[in-house]
């Protein structure tokens, strides 16, 4: 979401970086650079305006055009200033004495029911809490039915359909049912809109009236723009929110909605949507996500996210193997898949720093996550003795493996040699050398993974 705002800002500060001495006419043309940037990614002026009014006097005083890394220290304030604008810190759900309601708004479109759906995997997953979903969108067809197939695959359970209910009733039977099923968390996801209508806020208005929520939560659509802006502030005159949960941020929206939304209403946006698939939600931090913007990476969630998602007796084997200095394909095989949980090579790539400085020789490199696949169908059209033992695969060999895959013989020979280069890093971390990366995280130069560099033509 935030690549286009990452770029410009990366072009500002990098006229900024290695200067001995800063004027004051330096840093003002770097903030008119600033303000450009901002106003391209669809960040509100008075947001715009407020950001460079709170960066000048800290940029433009003695103790930065004096510093002995001037440039740094710039960044370093518009960096403070992000996280200010952004909300400070992570703002967690208040979910208060069971069962506590917890009421979904946004317009029709937005992904409301899906992230109903995410929210309350991660409540019931991640925060051990028994959960309970109810649609009381009685307009759009199928809705209820939506969040109801949505709650068979997470596993969270939905309220059960009355025909002819109003979303007030529903909304009361919700908590009545909750309340006997003794559920930690309700979840009430209520009816959209194309637009803001009168119609809509009232009944919104009504059902928080009814269930008195402890948190109200706009779903909003990263890639409305401006528009998003006016919806939140809408939202929230009407029903007082108490957090905003962003949806479609692995898009290609300029990132302007994040910055304005919490100044522009001061709920805090709490959770980010990022994938289609239920797991796809994140908790926002505006230190990491200010981190992210001037490419300073994110370790600290990619850490967070391997200790989650990566498998632990999997690594163990691993580890076991490493110290025999072995490795076939059946562990690349793991390590592929492993990748793919933590959101594939540009998810990982996306929150390391400095990454920002080398897209042009990633696109150019062709990465695109499509090549685990590939990768991993090479590997499954192997025989099992073939993953055993890949010094049997001969030309042959590779012919019928690149057939049975769908690919050329020269994908199959740059998966031998990618599995090459790992068995050799194996071996010399068994006798103790340097614990290898990843695929798709080791160090080619120019900061390519190795065996994903396209052969020349």
């Amino acid at each position: 979401m935030f690549e286009s705002l990452q770029s410009r800002l990366g072009g500002v500060f990098d006229s900024l970086r290695g200067r001995g001495a800063l004027s004051e006419s330096d840093v003002e043309t770097a903030l008119v650079e600033v303000r450009t940037a901002l106003i391209d990614a669809d960040v509100a002026l008075p947001v715009v305006k407020d950001f460079i009014d709170k960066v000048r006097p800290r940029a433009i005083g003695e103790n930065v055009i004096r510093s002995v890394t001037p440039g740094q220290q710039v960044i370093k304030i518009v960096h403070d200033v992000l996280v200010e604008t952004l909300g400070e810190k992570n703002e967690t759900l208040n979910l208060g004495s069971p069962p506590a309601p917890i009421l979904m708004v946004g317009l029709q479109g937005s992904g409301k029911t899906t992230t109903s759906a995410k929210l309350g995997l991660l409540l019931q997953g991640r925060e051990k809490k028994r959960v309970l979903m109810a649609s009381l969108d009685i307009n759009r067809p199928a809705a209820m039915e939506q969040l109801r197939v949505l709650g068979e695959q997470a596993g969270v359970a939905t309220l059960p359909v009355v025909a002819g209910q109003d979303p007030i009733t529903i909304a009361r039977r919700a908590m009545a049912s909750a309340k006997v099923g003794g559920y930690d968390v309700v979840i009430l996801d209520t009816a959209g809109r194309q637009s803001i209508d009168e119609q809509l806020m009232s009944e919104v208005a009504a059902i928080k009236q009814a269930t008195n929520p402890h948190e109200t939560i706009l779903v909003a659509d990263s890639l409305t723009g401006q528009d998003a802006v006016t919806i939140a502030k809408n939202f929230n005159d009407r029903v007082s929110l108490s957090g905003i949960i962003l949806t479609r941020v692995d898009g290609d929206a300029r990132g302007g909605a994040a910055l304005s939304m919490r100044s522009v209403t001061g709920a805090p946006i709490k959770f980010l949507g990022s994938g289609e698939k239920l797991d796809a939600l994140e908790a926002f931090h505006p230190d990491r996500v200010a981190a992210r913007i001037l490419d300073m990476g994110d370790v600290v969630s990619l850490v967070e996210k391997a200790a989650e998602t990566l498998d632990k007796a999997e690594a163990e084997k691993l580890a076991a193997k490493m110290k025999k200095g072995q490795f076939d394909m059946n562990d690349l095989m793991s390590q592929l898949g492993q990748m793919k949980k933590l959101g594939g090579m540009k998810g990982v790539l996306g929150m390391l720093p400095g990454v920002g400085k080398i897209k042009d020789q990633i696109a150019a490199a062709g990465l695109d996550d499509k090549i685990l696949s590939r990768q991993e169908a090479i590997i499954q059209s192997m025989t099992k003795k073939e993953r055993g033992d890949p010094d049997l695969i001969n030309g042959s060999r590779r012919k019928r493996i690149a057939a049975g895959a769908g690919v050329e013989v020269s994908e199959v020979n740059k998966l031998l040699k990618m599995h090459r280069q790992m068995a050799d890093m194996m071996k010399k971390m068994g006798k103790g050398g340097r614990m290898p990366m990843m695929p798709g995280m080791g160090g080619m130069p120019g900061g390519l993974p190795p065996g994903m560099i396209p052969p020349r033509r």
